[in-house]
């Protein structure tokens, strides 16, 4: 197994919210020598601030893993200010800021605003890496900017692929009422937001990963679930890894998920055992025509460009 390039190998899967990242994230970490962290973007927010579980089931600050990252990475987490952490990230990871990220001639001050929170990040990764042992960390936080922004970290060499599912799907994806099992006190609900919002998001995110992604790494959700070893040995090359063997495929559909330390996503992120890869086609059946219409309208013609036709 070997990794090339220029620094820490960081593999950040970026797309739409609900395009099955979570599956593909998980199925990748399961690799020998790679490490999933999940959506890392939500470690101030979900991880120091709320105290969220951890992807092996832990309380954040009850994790042995992230425990040692933190002091690794800053002498423990509690020598950062995760409130402070964050109102920067809100300063310089917004979908806005792609424009400076992708053209530094226009980036003006908005370089020097943004130095201290990517060299934070670059001793996140670097920490994940060492205390893993892992050659490729992989991210799947899937915001444009955060995968934009990575393109400034420190000692990080990443690749950005663009994730992309049926608009109509995504858009039932979001709404539909999920349980949160992260929130370690009460109940909490993944977020629902109606399909004309979400066919907007779909399109303005897609545009902006085009920007960023890297050269030829455009993986559709539907490509994966239909031929998902193939499509995990893509991704690793990608990365620079070149693999003999995945021992998490029992069989060409089946994955052996064991527990690992991804900071958040869908409640995917807690399944352990063989679990078996297919599409999730629900829409198909139960979204009203009309609102699979009124998708494809709004998300015409992009949904042409990744072979999605009404």
């Amino acid at each position: 197994m070997t990794a090339a390039g220029r620094g820490l190998p960081v593999l950040f899967i970026g797309g739409v919210g609900r395009s099955g990242s979570t599956l593909i994230d998980r199925t990748l970490g399961q690799t020998p020598g790679v490490c999933s962290v999940g959506e890392l973007v939500f470690l101030w927010e979900r991880g120091l601030l709320a105290n969220e579980r951890c992807g092996c089931g832990e309380s954040f600050d009850a994790c042995p893993f992230w425990r040692e990252v933190g002091v690794r990475a800053f002498g423990g987490w509690e020598r950062i200010d995760a409130a402070a952490m964050r109102a920067r990230q809100r300063r310089v990871d917004r979908n806005r800021f792609v424009p400076l990220l992708v053209a530094p001639w226009l980036a003006g001050g908005y370089r020097h605003r943004s130095q201290h929170y990517a060299e934070a990040l670059g001793r996140i990764y670097t920490a994940v890496a060492a205390v893993s042992g892992a050659a490729l960390v992989v991210d799947s936080s899937k915001h444009a900017s955060t995968a934009a922004l990575l393109g400034t970290v420190p000692g990080i060499d990443a690749r950005v692929v663009h994730l992309v599912r049926d608009p109509r799907g995504v858009a039932w994806s979001w709404s539909k009422e999920v349980v949160r099992p992260d929130v370690t006190d009460g109940a909490s609900l993944m977020a629902r937001v109606g399909p004309a919002r979400i066919a907007a998001r779909w399109q303005v995110h897609n545009a902006l990963l085009a920007l960023v992604r890297t050269r030829g790494a455009v993986l559709r959700y539907e490509d994966f679930v239909d031929r998902p070893e193939h499509a995990t040995r893509r991704l690793l090359g990608l990365a620079g890894m070149r693999v003999e063997a995945l021992p998490q495929f029992v069989d060409r559909r089946t994955v052996r998920l064991e527990a690992d330390h991804t900071v958040a996503g869908n409640p995917l992120r807690f399944r352990t055992g063989e679990v078996t890869i297919g599409a999730d086609e629900q829409w198909r059946e139960r979204m009203p025509a009309w609102r699979q219409a009124q998708v494809s309208a709004l998300t015409f013609p992009s949904n042409l460009i990744y072979r999605y036709p009404p």
